[in-house]
């Protein structure tokens, strides 16, 4: 089958217009749709249903966009693979990670890794869902817990803690608890019981509003929590990664705090020898030693 045909019918699905399509691969609308029309000749089929606002996939145009979306995928692999036999580290790398993790704590360090590498290009894609990287969803992923899936090279990071944390302003307006019962005489602020988070500090949550906490706030990611607490709003319950970069939060309670968490590093076995993979793993090993020597630095473990 023409390869020629089936990159075009990707595109088009892709789009969801001949218009975008060809804009994408630098060809006209007409011909896009002579490649197009000539594809389905080829198979005996429609592969659209053509509307005024877009095409819309036939479910044999389903299935052929399934395979062509494989085959798409396992070219860029290759590409990158071959790619990366060259001794300078650029191109794509897809990286996903948690909201929390990826924004409060990765995203901050990435102007490092640019400085050495400027021809990179980094994707981050923060999610809760753990995303299949076999099947190159993603290049790297950095989890709160050991992947299951097969075929993985992993490692394990460092361990966190869910904490509780306020600002000197909140607490020098409403005083600071010693005791866990005083935690019904302050607004908590947290992710839901049951929100996507680690089941550490899912407990955690649930253990502190049993105490008769009388007002709270829930968000449904730590970023929220963080710039609720930063804004004087309450005690909020935080993994402790951040604390060297909001130096000024105040732990409460400190004999109180979840078990502790993992920090797993994974990507897939076909991408051992991949310079960029390497390059980034380098980079957030050198950040983790740099990050545990500030928090020793800080006495905050």
């Amino acid at each position: 089958m023409d390869w020629d045909k089936l990159r075009i019918f990707h595109a088009v699905a892709d789009a969801g217009s001949l218009t975008h399509a060809g804009d994408a691969l630098h060809l006209s609308q007409s011909a896009v749709s002579r490649q197009v029309r000539a594809l389905e000749e080829a198979l005996n089929t429609t592969l659209f249903h053509r509307h005024a606002r877009g095409l819309i996939l036939t479910e044999q145009g389903e299935l052929l966009f399934e395979a062509t979306s494989s085959m798409i995928k396992r070219i860029d692999s290759a590409t990158a693979r071959i790619r990366d036999s060259e001794e300078e580290v650029f191109g794509q790398l897809k990286v996903t990670t948690t909201h929390g993790f990826g924004a409060l704590w990765l995203a901050p360090r990435l102007a490092k890794l640019y400085d050495k590498y400027p021809d990179l290009k980094i994707d981050l894609m923060l999610e809760e869902r753990v995303l299949d990287l076999p099947m190159r969803e993603a290049d790297v992923a950095i989890r709160m817990k050991e992947p299951s899936q097969a075929d993985l090279i992993r490692k394990r990071l460092m361990s966190i803690r869910m904490r509780m944390y306020a600002s000197p302003e909140y607490l020098e307006a409403h005083g600071v608890p010693t005791e866990i019962s005083d935690i019904q005489n302050h607004r908590l602020i947290c992710q839901a019981p049951g929100a996507p988070q680690v089941m550490a500090g899912e407990q955690l949550v649930e253990s502190l509003l049993a105490h008769d906490v009388q007002t709270s706030l829930t968000v449904n990611n730590y970023f929220g929590v963080l710039q609720a607490v930063v804004a004087n709003l309450g005690i909020g319950v935080l993994p402790d990664y951040i604390i060297e970069d909001f130096p000024t939060m105040i732990r409460v309670l400190p004999d109180i705090e979840s078990i502790e968490v993992p920090v797993f590093l994974a990507y897939p076995e076909e991408l051992r020898q991949s310079k960029r993979v390497s390059a980034f793993r380098d980079f957030v090993q050198d950040e983790i030693i740099a990050h545990r020597r500030q928090r020793r630095a800080m006495g905050a473990d």
